[in-house]
């Protein structure tokens, strides 16, 4: 994986020794915590947000990446974490190569806890719509259980998009699993985690019909983006992707994108055939920069959107902004 495109991490050396010291700060603040009820250990707080609302207070959730400084693709796990997850009751994992790092903690460990993985859970796996053509064979044999292992620092499974937690149907699937896993562990609060799971299918539901609201404002209208981070979101809401797939996967896999793909991507707004740029804030660089300032010098508005939660956000709070800041951005 080249890191130097990445502003979060100007160098190698210094993105290891940063990851590392976060990964040791989360882990002391949980090891040092008192938990209570059933422990769950997320890899993010994305899914951190999804088991305090299905746990209640019947739950102590520690997430392991809770900052936007850290990249989950790229993240060093401490022996902190590693003490952190050995005491887990539940483990809640992105998987699909996204955050790999949760697999070598649960490989180096002796326990057999629980994993919940958002990608297996979501049901997105058996119908992805952003495969590739020349690799649906290859992901025919991967969505069995192979994953793409080339040197890329992903590890993800080719042709899928794996970041599930824009899907609010697929999230709706991860939160039934967390339940049934709370369930099996804590019975006797069984009825309790099914409440909560009722309420917060709620909410989703409420998520996919403002989703569905927009299509007003989007219909036959196209989109940018500069990674497919928020892809199922804003598919959800009724944009038609158009940006070059070679200029998006190389971002994401932190290649250099060839010029010719650039040049097509930064005509997209020149020419006005794209109504929005979907920016991912925390993977910025010299050519996604590029990407913005087309858009901003034609007047397309951009809205940036994150991989994980705003500080004092929770899921449902963080998607609410999202769609709300598409919205106010078309009026």
């Amino acid at each position: 994986m080249r890191l130097t495109p990445r502003l979060t991490f100007a160098a190698a050396g210094v993105a290891v020794a940063a990851l590392t010291l976060s990964g040791c700060a989360a882990g002391d603040t949980a090891a040092d915590a008192e938990t209570t009820g059933v422990s769950i250990v997320a890899s993010t707080n994305v899914y951190g947000s999804i088991a305090e609302s299905i746990g209640g207070d019947l739950v102590t959730v520690t997430s392991l990446i809770d900052s936007a400084a850290q990249d989950p693709h790229s993240y060093e796990a401490s022996a902190q974490d590693q003490l952190t997850l050995s005491k887990a009751d539940l483990v809640i994992e992105n998987g699909g190569g996204y955050d790999p790092f949760i697999d070598t903690l649960l490989s180096a460990s002796s326990t057999d806890v629980p994993v919940v993985s958002a990608t297996d859970s979501s049901g997105l796996l058996e119908g992805d719509d952003h495969a590739h053509e020349e690799g649906e064979e290859e992901h025919s044999e991967e969505a069995a259980g192979e994953e793409h292992t080339e040197d890329d620092g992903h590890n993800h499974i080719e042709g899928f998009n794996e970041h599930v937690w824009y899907s609010f149907h697929g999230m709706e699937h991860v939160a039934e699993e967390i339940a049934h896993q709370l369930s099996e562990i804590d019975a006797d609060n069984a009825a309790a985690y099914e409440a909560n799971l009722a309420a917060f299918v709620g909410e989703i539901e409420a998520l996919e019909a403002s989703a569905e609201a927009l299509h007003t404002q989007t219909e036959g209208l196209n989109v940018a983006i500069t990674e497919p981070v928020p892809l199922y979101l804003l598919e959800a809401a009724g944009f038609t992707n158009a940006t070059p797939e070679e200029f998006s996967e190389a971002i994401e896999e932190g290649t250099d994108v060839a010029p010719l793909v650039l040049q097509q991507t930064l005509a997209l707004f020149t020419e006005g055939s794209v109504s929005l740029l979907a920016y991912n804030s925390q993977t910025a660089g010299a050519e996604t920069e590029q990407v913005r300032a087309a858009a901003e010098s034609n007047n397309v508005p951009v809205v940036e959107f994150t991989e994980t939660l705003p500080d004092g956000a929770d899921y449902i709070s963080w998607m609410t902004d999202n769609l709300s800041a598409i919205s106010a951005a078309l009026n």
